[in-house]
């Protein structure tokens, strides 16, 4: 898809999009980069966040709903350079 295409999907569509190719391709890379960016993201979007590890299972349902509300808005640049370094995505 396109730069064009891709600047016009929500960032739900986003998130679909980019976390389904990194799955069935096996991107752990991008998969944990977006663990690792999501506490900053729901900082900016005013959400209080930890970064201790005790709550891991929080931080991955986290990144199950990651393409939601503010939050999916936040991560949307990362979504976006993901989905432009694969085009096939």
């Amino acid at each position: 898809m396109d730069t064009t295409g891709l600047e016009s999907l929500s960032a739900s569509e986003l998130h679909e999009r980019a976390v389904r190719y990194a799955v069935h391709h096996g991107d752990l890379g991008f998969l944990w980069n977006l663990l690792k960016v999501i506490p900053a993201a729901e900082a900016a979007t005013g959400r209080e966040t930890s970064a201790d590890l005790s709550h891991v299972s929080a931080l991955l349902s986290d990144a199950i709903a990651a393409g939601e509300g503010d939050l999916g808005e936040a991560l949307r640049p990362v979504y976006l350079e993901y989905l432009r370094a694969h085009p096939e995505a």
